[in-house]
């Protein structure tokens, strides 16, 4: 018999527009381990504060959250499930320790990996790094992709190429939103259970990018210290930490005091 997808019995929120199923670490991997038995592919979004407020402008990052298994990587995620929906949330799920975590637990199930994105530097030093962490971790492939847009006949090499090594994770680190586009436009081809875009995780578990410090973390902070890193990603912050703390604000006052008061 078939175990009941773990997915089907959680509770869900719903923030600024978008579906979060409430999530732990234990949580995701058993759904992931259920994809796996079942060997059908599928996609996980990884979501922060940048990326929930694009999707309210763009359509089609919208329309694949919609259809994705989504992840509250953000602390500003968990904070508005807990205030605005009484949530009761612990922990985030996010990118770069989830992957970890998969890495770790699928060395006694034989879960295999695929890492696409990044530059060869950071993909050589990554895996070498995963499998000095992790002994006997499978690591199939990886592939450092052009920075220009691949021709049809590149893309289909590259399918042909994940499918033909027969990971269980694909693990995309192109950026967001990137990441999420290419995974959905080749969710239908790449015949792997599970397939994340993890963003900077590649730079961090590399030790090409140094990730930000575990109290700043714990506090909300890591975009700041990012930010700090790489002046780059002030635009995007600016462009959309003050929308979310708006529609924040916005939405307590209607659950709480609005609510309240009527």
């Amino acid at each position: 018999m078939t175990p009941i997808n773990p997915i089907h019995n959680l509770s869900r929120v719903t923030i600024l527009g978008l579906d979060f199923p409430l999530l732990n670490y234990s949580l995701t991997l058993d759904i992931f381990s259920h994809w796996i038995a079942e060997k059908t592919a599928h996609q996980v979004c990884i979501a922060n504060v940048h990326t929930i407020v694009l999707s309210r402008t763009d359509s089609e990052l919208k329309a694949i959250n919609e259809k994705a298994l989504v992840t509250m990587d953000g602390l500003p995620l968990v904070w508005y499930a807990n205030c605005v929906h009484n949530a009761n949330l612990k922990d985030r799920v996010c990118g770069p320790e989830l992957m970890l975590r998969c890495l770790d637990e699928g060395r006694s199930k034989g879960w295999r990996h695929f890492f696409l994105g990044g530059k060869d530097a950071v993909l050589i030093d990554l895996v070498s790094k995963m499998r000095e962490r992790f002994p006997d971790v499978e690591i199939v492939g990886w592939h450092s992709p052009p920075f220009r847009a691949l021709s049809e006949q590149e893309d289909a090499d590259l399918v042909e190429m994940i499918n033909s090594l027969q990971p269980d994770f694909l693990w995309v680190g192109l950026g967001a939103p990137k990441q999420e586009k290419w995974i959905a436009a080749h969710l239908a081809r790449v015949n792997v259970p599970v397939q994340v875009g993890v963003g900077a995780a590649f730079d961090f578990h590399s030790g090409h990018v140094k990730r930000s410090p575990v109290w700043m973390q714990k506090m909300g902070l890591e975009w700041v210290y990012r930010m700090l890193q790489d002046r780059r990603l002030i635009k995007r912050y600016l462009m959309t930490n003050p929308v979310f703390l708006a529609l924040f604000l916005r939405d307590f006052i209607k659950a709480k005091i609005w609510n309240f008061s009527n």
